[in-house]
Protein backbone atom coordinates (compact mmCIF):
# COMPACT_ATOMS: atom_id res chain seq x y z
CA UNK A 1 0.00 0.00 0.00
CA UNK A 2 1.33 3.42 -0.96
CA UNK A 3 0.73 6.19 1.56
CA UNK A 4 0.15 9.71 0.15
CA UNK A 5 2.70 12.37 1.11
CA UNK A 6 2.15 13.76 4.58
CA UNK A 7 2.59 17.56 4.77
CA UNK A 8 3.35 17.18 8.46
CA UNK A 9 6.44 15.16 7.62
CA UNK A 10 7.71 17.78 5.19
CA UNK A 11 7.13 20.50 7.79
CA UNK A 12 9.04 18.50 10.40
CA UNK A 13 12.01 17.89 8.13
CA UNK A 14 12.24 21.51 6.98
CA UNK A 15 12.08 22.90 10.51
CA UNK A 16 14.28 20.45 12.39
CA UNK A 17 17.52 21.92 13.78
CA UNK A 18 20.85 20.13 13.65
CA UNK A 19 21.36 18.34 16.97
CA UNK A 20 24.79 17.36 18.19
CA UNK A 21 24.03 15.62 21.48
CA UNK A 22 24.60 11.85 21.58
CA UNK A 23 21.71 9.51 22.34
CA UNK A 24 23.13 8.50 25.72
CA UNK A 25 24.42 11.92 26.79
CA UNK A 26 22.49 14.94 28.08
CA UNK A 27 22.09 17.84 25.66
CA UNK A 28 24.62 20.61 26.07
CA UNK A 29 23.43 23.49 28.22
CA UNK A 30 24.79 26.00 25.72
CA UNK A 31 22.39 24.77 23.02
CA UNK A 32 19.64 27.37 23.40
CA UNK A 33 17.95 26.18 20.19
CA UNK A 34 17.13 22.77 21.62
CA UNK A 35 13.57 21.75 20.75
CA UNK A 36 11.21 19.93 23.09
CA UNK A 37 9.94 16.82 21.38
CA UNK A 38 6.44 15.44 21.78
CA UNK A 39 3.97 13.18 20.00
CA UNK A 40 0.30 13.51 19.23
CA UNK A 41 -1.71 10.35 18.56
CA UNK A 42 -5.00 10.78 16.72
CA UNK A 43 -6.85 7.57 17.54
CA UNK A 44 -9.52 8.44 14.97
CA UNK A 45 -6.99 7.81 12.22
CA UNK A 46 -5.42 4.67 13.68
CA UNK A 47 -6.50 1.42 12.01
CA UNK A 48 -4.54 -0.91 14.33
CA UNK A 49 -2.48 -2.22 11.43
CA UNK A 50 0.56 -2.63 13.74
CA UNK A 51 2.90 -1.08 11.15
CA UNK A 52 4.26 1.21 13.86
CA UNK A 53 4.89 -1.69 16.24
CA UNK A 54 6.74 -3.73 13.64
CA UNK A 55 8.73 -0.75 12.33
CA UNK A 56 9.84 0.08 15.87
CA UNK A 57 10.86 -3.51 16.57
CA UNK A 58 12.95 -3.67 13.41
CA UNK A 59 14.49 -0.21 13.82
CA UNK A 60 15.50 -0.81 17.42
CA UNK A 61 16.20 -4.55 17.26
CA UNK A 62 14.04 -5.44 20.25
CA UNK A 63 13.86 -9.12 21.28
CA UNK A 64 11.02 -11.31 20.07
CA UNK A 65 7.88 -10.61 22.06
CA UNK A 66 9.14 -7.29 23.48
CA UNK A 67 7.84 -4.00 22.09
CA UNK A 68 8.63 -0.35 22.71
CA UNK A 69 5.25 0.68 21.32
CA UNK A 70 2.01 -1.26 21.10
CA UNK A 71 -1.43 -0.64 19.66
CA UNK A 72 -3.91 -2.02 22.17
CA UNK A 73 -7.49 -2.83 21.21
CA UNK A 74 -10.52 -2.92 23.48
CA UNK A 75 -14.09 -4.07 23.00
CA UNK A 76 -16.38 -1.23 24.07
CA UNK A 77 -20.13 -0.81 24.49
CA UNK A 78 -21.88 2.53 24.12
CA UNK A 79 -24.65 3.81 26.36
CA UNK A 80 -27.06 2.81 23.61
CA UNK A 81 -25.84 -0.78 23.74
CA UNK A 82 -23.82 -0.74 20.51
CA UNK A 83 -20.52 -2.62 20.61
CA UNK A 84 -17.34 -1.77 18.79
CA UNK A 85 -13.56 -1.64 18.91
CA UNK A 86 -11.53 1.14 20.51
CA UNK A 87 -7.85 1.59 19.75
CA UNK A 88 -5.14 3.00 22.04
CA UNK A 89 -1.56 3.23 20.71
CA UNK A 90 0.88 3.35 23.63
CA UNK A 91 4.55 4.17 24.15
CA UNK A 92 6.79 5.88 26.69
CA UNK A 93 5.22 9.23 27.50
CA UNK A 94 8.56 11.05 27.97
CA UNK A 95 7.11 12.77 31.02
CA UNK A 96 8.12 16.14 32.39
CA UNK A 97 8.06 14.52 35.84
CA UNK A 98 9.20 10.96 35.06
CA UNK A 99 8.93 8.66 38.09
CA UNK A 100 11.38 6.28 36.43
CA UNK A 101 14.17 8.83 36.82
CA UNK A 102 13.50 9.28 40.52
CA UNK A 103 13.75 5.59 41.39
CA UNK A 104 16.83 4.67 39.34
CA UNK A 105 19.56 3.92 41.93
CA UNK A 106 22.47 4.44 39.53
CA UNK A 107 21.27 7.41 37.48
CA UNK A 108 20.96 5.35 34.31
CA UNK A 109 17.56 6.80 33.43
CA UNK A 110 17.63 10.52 32.70
CA UNK A 111 15.68 13.23 30.94
CA UNK A 112 17.40 15.23 28.22
CA UNK A 113 16.96 18.92 27.58
CA UNK A 114 15.03 18.11 24.41
CA UNK A 115 12.40 16.26 26.45
CA UNK A 116 13.39 12.67 25.67
CA UNK A 117 13.68 10.26 28.59
CA UNK A 118 16.50 7.84 27.87
CA UNK A 119 18.45 4.99 29.45
CA UNK A 120 22.24 4.88 29.64
CA UNK A 121 22.91 1.20 28.98
CA UNK A 122 26.43 1.43 30.34
CA UNK A 123 25.11 2.42 33.77
CA UNK A 124 21.90 0.38 33.93
CA UNK A 125 22.09 -2.64 36.25
CA UNK A 126 18.75 -4.15 35.21
CA UNK A 127 17.15 -3.81 38.65
CA UNK A 128 13.74 -3.07 37.05
CA UNK A 129 12.86 -0.37 39.58
CA UNK A 130 12.02 1.93 36.67
CA UNK A 131 9.84 -0.74 35.06
CA UNK A 132 7.77 -0.96 38.23
CA UNK A 133 7.62 2.83 38.67
CA UNK A 134 6.31 3.59 35.16
CA UNK A 135 2.54 4.15 35.34
CA UNK A 136 2.19 3.50 31.60
CA UNK A 137 3.68 -0.01 31.47
CA UNK A 138 6.06 1.37 28.85
CA UNK A 139 9.30 -0.22 30.05
CA UNK A 140 10.72 -3.72 30.16
CA UNK A 141 14.02 -5.40 30.92
CA UNK A 142 15.53 -6.55 27.64
CA UNK A 143 16.21 -10.25 28.15
CA UNK A 144 19.09 -10.13 25.68
CA UNK A 145 20.96 -7.18 27.18
CA UNK A 146 19.73 -7.34 30.78
CA UNK A 147 19.11 -3.59 30.62
CA UNK A 148 15.98 -1.45 30.89
CA UNK A 149 14.48 -0.84 27.46
CA UNK A 150 11.84 1.59 26.19
CA UNK A 151 10.85 4.02 23.46
CA UNK A 152 13.46 6.72 22.85
CA UNK A 153 11.44 8.73 20.31
CA UNK A 154 14.01 7.16 17.96
CA UNK A 155 16.51 9.80 19.09
CA UNK A 156 19.15 8.42 16.72
CA UNK A 157 16.82 9.06 13.78
CA UNK A 158 15.67 12.48 15.00
CA UNK A 159 19.28 13.62 15.41
CA UNK A 160 19.82 12.63 11.77
CA UNK A 161 16.83 14.73 10.65
CA UNK A 162 14.42 11.79 10.35
CA UNK A 163 11.09 11.03 11.96
CA UNK A 164 10.70 8.23 14.52
CA UNK A 165 10.15 4.90 12.78
CA UNK A 166 6.59 4.56 14.10
CA UNK A 167 5.64 7.96 12.69
CA UNK A 168 7.33 7.36 9.34
CA UNK A 169 5.44 4.11 8.77
CA UNK A 170 2.00 5.09 10.10
CA UNK A 171 -0.39 4.35 7.25
CA UNK A 172 -3.18 6.59 8.50
CA UNK A 173 -1.02 9.50 9.66
CA UNK A 174 -2.23 8.94 13.21
CA UNK A 175 1.10 9.87 14.82
CA UNK A 176 2.40 13.44 14.65
CA UNK A 177 5.86 14.16 16.05
CA UNK A 178 7.53 17.51 16.47
CA UNK A 179 8.77 20.42 18.55
CA UNK A 180 6.33 21.51 21.25
CA UNK A 181 8.32 24.72 21.76
CA UNK A 182 7.75 25.80 18.16
CA UNK A 183 4.25 27.26 17.69
CA UNK A 184 4.61 26.76 13.94
CA UNK A 185 5.31 23.04 14.15
CA UNK A 186 2.63 20.65 12.94
CA UNK A 187 2.15 19.15 16.39
CA UNK A 188 1.73 22.56 18.04
CA UNK A 189 -0.85 23.59 15.45
CA UNK A 190 -2.78 20.33 15.84
CA UNK A 191 -2.81 20.59 19.63
CA UNK A 192 -4.03 24.18 19.50
CA UNK A 193 -6.71 23.32 16.97
CA UNK A 194 -7.95 20.36 19.01
CA UNK A 195 -8.22 22.40 22.22
CA UNK A 196 -10.15 20.60 24.94
CA UNK A 197 -10.37 17.46 22.82
CA UNK A 198 -6.74 16.70 23.71
CA UNK A 199 -6.18 14.22 26.53
CA UNK A 200 -3.41 12.12 28.07
CA UNK A 201 -3.20 8.67 29.57
CA UNK A 202 -3.56 8.40 33.35
CA UNK A 203 -3.76 12.14 34.09
CA UNK A 204 -4.11 11.32 37.77
CA UNK A 205 -0.46 10.17 37.77
CA UNK A 206 0.55 13.85 37.38
CA UNK A 207 3.63 13.01 35.31
CA UNK A 208 2.94 15.72 32.71
CA UNK A 209 3.38 13.45 29.68
CA UNK A 210 4.56 14.67 26.29
CA UNK A 211 2.44 12.13 24.41
CA UNK A 212 -1.03 13.49 23.74
CA UNK A 213 -4.21 11.96 22.33
CA UNK A 214 -7.15 13.06 20.23
CA UNK A 215 -10.20 10.83 20.15
CA UNK A 216 -9.19 8.79 23.19
CA UNK A 217 -12.18 7.07 24.79
CA UNK A 218 -12.45 8.61 28.27
CA UNK A 219 -13.16 5.18 29.74
CA UNK A 220 -9.79 3.98 28.48
CA UNK A 221 -7.63 6.88 29.68
CA UNK A 222 -6.54 4.84 32.68
CA UNK A 223 -6.00 1.55 30.86
CA UNK A 224 -2.50 0.37 30.05
CA UNK A 225 -3.24 -3.35 29.96
CA UNK A 226 -4.84 -3.81 26.56
CA UNK A 227 -3.73 -6.55 24.18
CA UNK A 228 -2.41 -5.83 20.70
CA UNK A 229 -2.21 -8.10 17.69
CA UNK A 230 1.58 -8.00 18.01
CA UNK A 231 1.35 -9.28 21.59
CA UNK A 232 -0.83 -12.16 20.47
CA UNK A 233 1.69 -13.25 17.84
CA UNK A 234 4.30 -14.01 20.49
CA UNK A 235 2.12 -15.55 23.19
CA UNK A 236 3.13 -19.16 23.98
CA UNK A 237 -0.43 -20.36 23.39
CA UNK A 238 -0.79 -18.55 20.05
CA UNK A 239 -1.78 -20.83 17.21
CA UNK A 240 -0.49 -19.68 13.84
CA UNK A 241 -2.28 -20.03 10.53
Amino acid sequence: MTCPPDPGRRAFLSAIPVLTAGIAAPARAADTRSPHWGMLVDTRRCIACQACTMACAMENATPEGAFRTVVATYAVTTAEGATGLSIVPRLCNHCEKPPCVEVCPVGATFKREDGAVLVDGDRCVGCAYCVQACPYDARFVNHETGKADKCTFCSHRVEAGLLPACVETCVGGARIFGDLHNPESEISKRLKEAGNAVSVLKPEANTRPNVFYIGLDAALAGRVDGVSAADMMWRPDHQGG
